[in-house]
């Protein structure tokens, strides 16, 4: 998504640690109108893919997720990266490591929210290593649902988290893919 490449550039910021900082429209401060935009592309990339339900992560991966649930009117359950007295009975589980804050986390889903007919769609906001995708897939796969893919906003390439989740079969439809960055440049994959 040319227009996605275009905001990283003029509004990301690379950290040390190949942390890139999109939080002035897409983590902490949400550019709704840009947010739609990429809701109308997810669902143009999955169109015809039967889709019965969007699967995010807590928090930052539920904002994009929405927006694609707003536009292909599908409902989105979000995994709590801790369980809380608000979520009783039977639960999915998995543990995820986070990239950006180097822990690890046990992800939970009721059991209730994805049924065994159910396709679905997992959408995040960055996929790096892949570890948060391997969870949620983990996740879909104890319900007996199917993916039918895995989409993120931002994929830093470099990281090879997409392209082993590829090499595995899974359809993974990033919207900008990083094939290299520093604080002074970012490169897309073409």
């Amino acid at each position: 998504m040319k227009a996605l490449e275009q905001k990283i550039l003029s509004e990301g910021t690379v950290l040390k640690g190949d942390i890139l900082k999109v939080g002035s429209f897409l983590n902490q401060q949400l550019d709704v109108s840009f947010l739609l935009e990429m809701g109308k592309e997810i669902n143009r990339l999955y169109e015809g893919s039967e889709i019965t339900k969007i699967l995010t992560i807590e928090a930052s991966g539920i904002a994009v997720a929405v927006a694609a649930g707003v536009v292909m009117g599908k409902n989105v359950v979000f995994a709590k990266k801790n369980k809380t007295s608000n979520v009783s009975g039977k639960v999915l589980s998995a543990k995820v490591h986070s990239y950006t804050h180097d822990t690890d986390y046990l992800i939970t889903v009721p059991e209730d929210y994805i049924k065994s007919g159910d396709k679905i769609l997992i959408i995040d906001d960055f996929l790096a290593n892949g570890k948060a995708l391997c969870g949620l897939i983990d996740i879909v796969n104890q319900a007996g649902a199917t993916v039918a893919g895995c989409t993120c906003a931002i994929e830093k390439g470099f990281q090879g988290g997409g392209d082993e989740l590829r090499r595995k079969g899974y359809r993974v439809e990033s919207l900008a893919v990083i094939e290299k960055m520093s604080p002074e440049n970012i490169e897309f994959r073409k």
